[in-house]
Parts: C-alpha cells; structure tokens; sequence
C-alpha cells in the first residue's frame, strides 16, 4: 500500500493506493479510522503525485472531472451505487430516492445512504452531491459542514462558467 498526505481548504486528506489505483481518500480527522501501516509506502513520485495535482486544481476551481483510476471494494451493491455516482452533473445534487430509482430498487433508499456512506475515495467519486428527499443535507463520512463546502464550492464554479 502507498500513501500520502495534501492539504486542503478541508483540512488535510490522507490518499491511499495499491500501486495502479487510488483506493482511498479520506477527509482528516473525522474520517481517521484508517491510518498508514508499518508496511505502507509514501509515494512521493507515483500516481498520488497526480492524484493530488488533481485534487489541488479541483479546489482550485480548474478541474471539474477527475481522470484518477480507482479501485472500489465493497458489496454487489455498494459497487452498483458508487458507479452511478460520477455520473451526477458537477455542482448538482440527487437524491438517495433518485439513486435508488436509477438501480430499479425504488424501496432501497437506507440500503443506497448506507453504501453512499461507505464510498472509499470520496469527492472524486462524488458521494457529497447525494441528498435527502427534499434536498436537506444529511449524514457525509467527512462531516456535513464538508458536504455544504463541496456543494457550495461546486455550484460557484458552475455558476461562473
């Protein structure tokens, strides 16, 4: 495994990798279940080198779609929510019902804010631009003050262009 650190207008964010694919992104300190092992490398040159130039020039307002390759573990369906989530419009939101709907699962609105909730490489995989039916913020793995600053942050750099 391979790591590093960035930093960010949310603090700082610690990115994990297998070598090929980033596997992780979590925004510090709420998301600190995971911390480096003693036998992770910092990558200092390799695919996070990248990963947080585009990160950097996302906050930055330059880049509205990631090019990073990402490799997702989780569930059947977990994998199924989290495909559908790059596909929601930079600076927009869907909600959890929606999402559901899109799966062909309409009654599996807990089951889609569970899976939502456990998306390992948030922001690049968008999990911040799902929301409560009447679109209240709810529950973000990195904080919902985090969520409002994406969402905000989003929908300026939409506005502008």
């Amino acid at each position: 495994m391979y790591f590093t650190y960035c930093d960010s207008p949310l603090d700082g964010i610690l990115l994990v990798s297998d070598g090929d694919c980033l596997t992780g992104l979590y925004l510090l300190p709420e998301q600190t279940r995971l911390r480096p092992g003693k036998d992770w490398v910092r990558d200092n040159v390799g695919l996070l080198v990248e990963v947080e130039r585009q990160i950097k020039a996302y906050f930055a307002g330059e880049l509205r779609k990631f090019t990073i390759p990402v490799r997702l573990q989780g569930t059947a369906f977990q994998q199924r929510v989290w495909q559908l989530l790059p596909e929601i419009g930079f600076g927009e939101t869907v909600s959890y019902g929606e999402l559901a709907k899109q799966l062909g699962q309409p009654q599996a609105v807990r089951a889609v804010g569970s899976a939502n909730g456990r998306n390992p490489v948030c922001i690049i995989v968008p999990c911040h631009r799902v929301v409560g039916a009447k679109g209240q913020l709810t529950g973000y793995s990195g904080g919902v003050k985090r969520k409002q600053w994406l969402l905000t942050h989003e929908q300026k750099i939409a506005a502008s262009s």
